[in-house]
């Protein structure tokens, strides 16, 4: 069996290289792996079943909880974050500061915000000087040096013991993008940012379902309590949904896409859900 760990690249492109295709799959571990319980096991187009399961049984004897899932532009859990990331940006482009994204996500439950999380990570993760095009909030963050945690600066400044506190230098940088990009500045309340960040993701929970990505709700749910510290007591992000109610997760959506556009388009299985008066459980 060809395993890979990657979280971006393509198991079907690798599996076409090889003269047998039926034995790549993907084992998608999470940083860190020492910790982070979630295993996403990849199946690819033609990954035969044997290796599925013997992916399946190797994740349970290293003590990881494996989920299986399909392959697409970050499989389950980082194609959902990326709609949290997208949103997060647009917000702090608005007015919004970045510790008061971090605050709601992190009163919400999840054991720190998207800010955070990119210090955490470092900040030039696929970024270099070379191709830099200074068009972003990071690009310019990066430009100065300030990569995260481990340069003491990154969208927070941080002392000695990693200990956060709130920027000017990124306030500044973040007003400049935003003046050039032409942004109108507004407020918001914690539930717009809230449901800014999270209904998108239950949004694209729902298309990953709709392709076939993942086999069940529940098993989305346990990619993200498992892989990226989703508050347990709120039972993943489609169990989450299904407590708010589809019709009102979609009413928002709406709002949101009529404002912002097609970045809140709702998916098909959700307006289907919310009509039939079902939920993701009933799937």
């Amino acid at each position: 069996i060809l395993a890979s760990n990657t979280s971006y690249l393509d198991i079907d492109a690798i599996a076409a290289m090889t003269n047998r295709p039926a034995d790549v799959i993907g084992m998608h571990f999470f940083s860190p792996a020492n910790v982070m319980r979630l295993l996403e096991v990849v199946r690819g187009e033609k990954t035969a079943k044997d290796v599925i399961a013997t992916a399946m049984q190797l994740g349970r004897k290293v003590g990881k909880i494996p989920v299986l899932v399909g392959v697409c532009h970050g499989f389950v859990g980082n194609r959902m974050l990326a709609q949290r990331q997208r949103e997060a940006n647009r917000l702090i482009l608005e007015g919004v500061t970045p510790w008061d994204v971090d605050r709601v996500v992190y009163e919400f439950g999840l054991p720190m915000g998207p800010f955070t999380m990119s210090d955490l990570a470092g900040l030039d993760i696929g970024w270099s000087r070379e191709t830099n095009k200074s068009e972003s909030v990071r690009d310019l963050l990066c430009e100065q040096d300030r990569r995260g945690q481990k340069t003491s600066a990154g969208f927070y400044d941080y002392d000695s013991k990693r200990k956060a506190t709130p920027s000017t230098v990124t306030e500044e940088i973040i007003a400049r993008v935003a003046e050039r990009q032409g942004v109108k500045r507004k407020a918001a309340t914690d539930q717009e940012i809230l449901e800014r960040t999270l209904y998108p993701m239950i949004n694209e929970g729902a298309k990953i379902l709709e392709e076939g990505k993942a086999i069940r709700a529940s098993d989305i749910d346990i990619v993200w309590i498992n892989g990226y510290g989703w508050p347990v007591y709120r039972g993943g992000p489609m169990f989450w949904a299904d407590t708010i109610g589809l019709p009102k997760v979609l009413e928002r959506l709406r709002a949101y896409e009529a404002e912002y556009g097609e970045d809140f388009k709702p998916s098909a299985l959700l307006e289907r859900l919310a009509a039939e008066g079902k939920g993701f459980k009933d799937l």
